[in-house]
């Protein structure tokens, strides 16, 4: 069968190895921190990005890591329409300044001597040309033009910081709202000098505004005037949030109402929103209000805002059918909402269970799972740090989102299993691996095992499996007839290879191996194991990686060695991520792996990792942060899934379902433009093993190669290693033994 590809006629641009095109985000954009608006479009600020709506047509678009900012937990935001300029303040003192010109990352925010506080950005007020930023030590003014930092005052006396909390300029004075009081000084040469600021109402205050008149308020108390003289705005609250002063009007955002009273303090509106909020903006007399778990609502409480998953907070993926969970929980401890649950996305848009919203169980769900024969039935585990507790502990079953049932793990014995991870086996058996915790002790408990769901009694069994001492279970792994798991506690932990022969409630033919320091494992504490398209073992450790071969035959041996993977470094051989923690590996249907390292983001490498194709990281990429905690990869189309604690983020690979046949024949860029792009051509779709044969448009040869994994990059290099001519070029293809063939053109422009 003879496949041709026409020539790409929209070029594709993407600007370095770690493509921005490549990748989209899976953020939630529910917690709206700040609103601004722009000649008819709502600007909204949320923890990992930023979102514009626009009322007239109801267009929402989105803006995060994965097409422009440079971080995410966003802390503060502001926007001038008159110059098209915003600035979004980080968590990590870092900013971004919008421009139409480009987004430019701000990473020389002045420190204080001694400083060691939070460099949080708290607060952004831009003013003309330039921006008052509020944070820990003080506040400085930010020249929007330049991109550069002008006077700064440190409020500190003795050592001891008085942080800001936000601040505004008005008539050349800046105003600071402190736990000590509200703080001012007009700009002139002792505005960097603490000791000449003045504190001109006393108290602890944590928003401040000015316009026409200038107003500040603490938790339950708003004061507003000229900047001399304040009088108290009536009215009760009960936790403020947010304030906005309008040249007419000033706006209160309480705990779940707004408040809009006109400049002489008489109320003019009032909006009962019901749940938590963050800010209000006033547009055209109309009421946006920022949410915390809803995005923006107007007044007829419409939840404006892009789709995405409920909360940011990922730690485990399943994928099916285009559909996706994500369990929030951690094994390090609760999360910091112990009532988050699940996310579900089931193929057109986001889903949160309102069990999670209506249940007083606490929730640290550390997987779940869909049943592939029938995906509306869902499984998932909940552990609590609380080992005394033992009503809400076990797997829970939902049915289309709805709670079903609760199934506890205690075998009558000291022993209670909690289960940390759940896996169906290719006959669609479940089950679920579990560690003990001891009710009636403390201290740390090495006993491990798994269960067998048995569908006809919808139960796990009274009792586990043979039970284990190898310190703890990770998420289960099944193929073959095999059941895997790391044990991730260190002085213990290695990993079980169950072999159950296909046969799971029959127990006669059993065999398994546990794999420690004495099979040269490089400490007893493993995070991951996964096994390959050629059906060998790899293991993730806390101290770096290992394989095995054959782990049929290796459960047989008395004593099976795992193997380093050994690579060349500068010319030294060099022990493949030595030291290192892994915390996951995920394999794609080409063989390649993806593996993430704790603190240091995802490696993509070939199959036998030997050679590092791709290293993503916080830097050099749109990854939330270095510590991935789950890859889930989609073989239909190439989309790689990365969770992480700040939320999930999307690279489209180059790796589909691979074959030793052809698939959709894929070149991009194409045409290759050299002043739009310096990069590799790729080629995807391509058979498991592929010759490749490059030839310009008179036949001559330019270049070969062998394709193993799906997929093929060249570097517009001919066989002598010098870049090809502009012109048209043939790429001439066949799977490993010949039957089947593809063609494609690529057209360079130098």
């Amino acid at each position: 069968m003879k496949k041709i590809l026409l020539i790409i006629t929209i070029f594709t641009a993407l600007v370095s190895q770690a493509q921005t095109s490549k990748w989209s985000d899976l953020f939630s954009y529910n917690n709206v921190l700040a609103i601004r608006e722009d000649n008819g479009r709502l600007i909204a600020a949320t923890e990992n990005g930023i979102f514009y709506y626009n009322p007239s047509s109801g267009e929402i678009t989105k803006l995060s890591k994965a097409n422009g900012l440079h971080e995410v937990k966003i802390s503060a935001f502001d926007y001038n329409p008159a110059t098209k300029t915003g600035i979004v303040g980080y968590q990590n003192g870092s900013m971004d300044v919008i421009t139409p010109n480009g987004i430019f990352l701000i990473v020389d925010i002045p420190l204080a001597t001694g400083y060691n506080g939070s460099k949080k950005i708290n607060h952004i007020s831009i003013n003309g040309d330039r921006a008052i930023i509020s944070v820990g030590y003080g506040v400085s003014i930010f020249n929007i033009a330049r991109r550069e930092f002008g006077d700064t005052a440190f409020f500190a006396t003795g050592g001891v910081y008085t942080a800001a909390n936000s601040a505004v300029l008005k008539d050349n004075t800046i105003y600071v709202a402190t736990n000590s009081g509200i703080k001012s000084h007009e700009i002139n040469a002792t505005f960097p000098v603490f000791t000449t600021w003045a504190t001109i109402v006393a108290g602890a205050f944590k928003k401040i505004d000015a316009n026409s008149v200038v107003a500040f308020a603490n938790g339950t108390q708003v004061k507003y005037g000229n900047g001399a003289n304040f009088s108290d705005l009536p009215g009760v609250f009960s936790n403020i949030q947010d304030l906005k002063v309008t040249d007419s009007q000033i706006i209160v955002t309480d705990q779940t109402q707004v408040y809009v009273y006109n400049t002489r303090g008489l109320l003019q509106k009032n909006f009962n929103v019901g749940e938590n909020i963050n800010t209000t903006l006033l547009y055209n007399n109309a009421i946006f209000v920022g949410t915390q778990t809803s995005g923006i609502y107007n007044e007829q409480k419409n939840s404006l805002k892009p789709d995405g998953p409920y909360n940011n907070r990922s730690y485990k993926l399943s994928l099916l059918n285009n559909q996706i969970w994500v369990a929030s929980g951690s094994r390090d401890g609760d999360p910091a909402d112990k009532k988050i649950g699940f996310y579900h996305y089931d193929g057109s848009k986001w889903n949160y269970p309102q069990y999670f919203l209506n249940t007083p169980i606490l929730f640290n769900i550390l997987d779940v799972v869909p049943d592939p024969a029938n995906p509306t039935e869902v499984y998932f585990t909940n552990i609590i740090t609380n080992e005394f507790s033992l009503t809400d502990k076990g797997v829970f079953k939902m049915r289309n989102n709805e709670f079903v049932k609760r199934y506890s793990f205690n075998d009558g014995n000291a022993y209670y299993y909690q289960p940390m991870g759940l896996a169906f086996d290719e006959n669609n058996n479940l089950f679920c691996s579990v560690q003990c915790t001891i009710p009636s002790l403390s201290g740390f408990c090495t006993i491990s095992s798994f269960y067998l769901f048995n569908k006809s009694n919808d139960n796990f069994g009274s009792t586990p499996f043979t039970t284990f001492t190898i310190g703890g279970a990770q998420k289960p792994v099944v193929k073959n007839g095999i059941l895997y798991f790391a044990a991730p506690f260190t002085g213990d932990g290695g990993v079980l290879m169950y072999d159950y022969n296909n046969t799971p409630s029959q127990t006669s033919d059993d065999k398994f191996k546990v794999l420690k320091t004495t099979n040269n494992l490089p400490i007893n504490g493993t995070s991951s194991v996964i096994v390959d398209n050629n059906d060998d073992v790899w293991i993730g450790n806390n101290l770096g990686l290992r394989t095995l071969s054959n782990p049929k035959s290796a459960i047989l041996e008395d004593n099976p060695q795992t193997n380093e993977i050994i690579i060349e470094e500068n010319g030294l051989a060099e022990e493949l991520f030595r030291d290192a923690k892994i915390l996951q590996i995920a394999n794609d249907t080409g063989n390649q792996k993806w593996i993430s390292v704790d603190g240091g983001g995802v490696f993509y490498l070939s199959s036998n990792g030997d050679r590092t194709i791709y290293h993503f990281t916080k830097a050099n990429s749109p990854l939330p942060n270095d510590s991935v905690t789950d890859i889930k990869i989609d073989s239909k189309s190439g989309k790689v899934y990365f969770a992480t604690f700040d939320g999930i983020m999307v690279y489209q690979g180059d790796v589909t379902d691979v074959t030793s046949n052809f698939g959709n024949v894929l070149v991009y860029p194409n045409p290759v433009v050299y002043a739009q792009y310096k990069g590799n051509v790729r080629i995807r779709g391509l058979a498991s093993k592929t010759n490749i044969r490059i030839t310009d448009a008179a036949g001559n040869l330019v270049h070969s190669a062998v394709a193993n994994g799906g997929y093929f990059e060249w570097n517009l290099a001919n066989q002598r290693g010098v870049r090809v001519a502009s012109g048209i070029y043939y790429v001439l293809m066949t799977n490993e033994d010949g039957t089947d063939t593809a063609t494609a053109k690529i057209a360079v422009v130098n």
